[in-house]
């Protein structure tokens, strides 16, 4: 079997890791994080206009170039490489993922706006009691005449503070916890009612809580699709961050083979070391197993409901492992410059320790893939 990526794809993931190296080296990420939006919007508009990779994966009749998964996963890997804080999983991969499944108006409108760049978009899926069942959702939108009124909070969202638009979860029916009444909406986020509290995650991204008031929304702002919709979307997001995670786990481990060469110890380089060579060896195989789920979870997105939500959980919870021992590894190796702001290798660490548990634990996933492989 090829894996190899076609020419197109090969192109895509040149052209954003050459703008990457140009404008998104270490420094100039951390003076992005200090600034009071938390970013640089002009990046992200390049993304979307100047070099046009936000059509990747959206259908030539939307204006895209007829890619999918396999582009949004070319993306993230690079993104992940330089911990980009760019918002395109909430964005391309969520919003733009759930527009395109569910078709319809609202897709036909909205998607070109997040070609250009204009549409931001932040997925409002978490509550507090929620952990990761989607379906535990305490947030409502009743029916009033011809639209809904939402009411409820929303945790942890990220890209909030930049977004134009929220994709939110929201109960139409049925008990807590009960799939059926599970709908999603796209609501533009300055609609009255609506209030955030932005804060700065450890990862470097900007989120919110946001707390739905008494707000009206009009009826084609609901998605077709259900708790299914959902679903897929998150396997979607999932593995989208698994990609993310691939770039990160072997930037650490070039950093880390490169601070072994310069960092001497009893007059010579600790590279020459065997303990650190097999320990970064070891890295390294794990690194490339990371790579080798993200890629085999993305590949069975378009399989049949059952068989890609247990290819997704294996992927999750063997790159959740492997994850954590590549970025335990290079700060252990690092000693204890290696968790500070003035160094790269603690950033990736951190939002290599917040992919672990995004969209699903280890033991979330180890749990699920057991349920969908050995049903009772």
């Amino acid at each position: 079997m090829d894996l190899s990526y076609n020419e197109t794809q090969g192109m895509l993931r040149e052209t954003l890791a050459r703008f990457l190296a140009d404008t998104y080296d270490f420094e100039s990420r951390k003076k992005m994080l200090a600034s009071p939006e938390g970013r640089d919007p002009g990046i992200w508009k390049a993304i979307a206009t100047e070099l046009g990779l936000t059509c990747a994966p959206f259908a030539e009749e939307h204006g895209g170039m007829g890619g999918g998964a396999l582009e949004n996963m070319i993306m993230m890997e690079e993104f992940g490489k330089v911990i980009a804080i760019e918002p395109w999983l909430q964005t391309v991969v969520i919003g733009g993922g759930a527009l395109k499944h569910a078709g319809g108006a609202l897709a036909e409108a909205t998607i070109p706006a997040i070609i250009s760049g204009d549409c931001v978009i932040a997925f409002a899926y978490a509550e507090p009691q929620g952990r990761y069942n989607l379906a535990d959702i305490g947030t409502t939108a009743k029916a009033d005449g011809a639209g809904y009124v939402l009411n409820g909070h929303k945790g942890v969202v990220y890209a909030a503070p930049w977004a134009t638009h929220l994709l939110v979860t929201a109960r139409t029916g049925g008990g807590r916890r009960d799939r059926a009444g599970v709908e999603l909406f796209l609501i533009e986020a300055n609609r009255p009612g609506i209030t955030r509290r932005d804060y700065p995650t450890v990862d470097g991204f900007m989120a919110s809580e946001v707390y739905f008031e008494n707000v009206a929304i009009p009826g084609e702002a609901l998605l077709t699709g259900g708790i299914e919709l959902i679903e897929r979307v998150v396997d979607e997001a999932t593995m989208a961050v698994c990609a993310e995670a691939s770039g990160i786990a072997r930037t650490m481990v070039n950093q880390t083979v490169e601070y072994t060469k310069q960092r001497k110890q009893f007059g010579q380089p600790i590279a020459k070391f065997q303990v650190l060579q097999h320990r970064m060896s070891d890295m390294f195989v794990e690194a490339e197993q990371v790579s080798s789920m993200a890629l085999m979870g993305t590949l069975k997105l378009d399989e049949a409901a059952e068989a890609r939500k247990a290819a997704v959980s294996m992927a999750k919870a063997k790159v959740g492992r492997s994850l954590k021992f590549v970025g335990q590894n290079a700060i252990q190796t690092h000693g204890g410059i290696g968790i500070t702001m003035e160094l790269a290798i603690g950033h990736y660490f951190k939002r290599g320790t917040m992919i672990e548990g995004q969209f699903g634990s280890i033991d979330h996933h180890l749990e699920r893939f057991e349920t969908l492989a050995y049903p009772a």
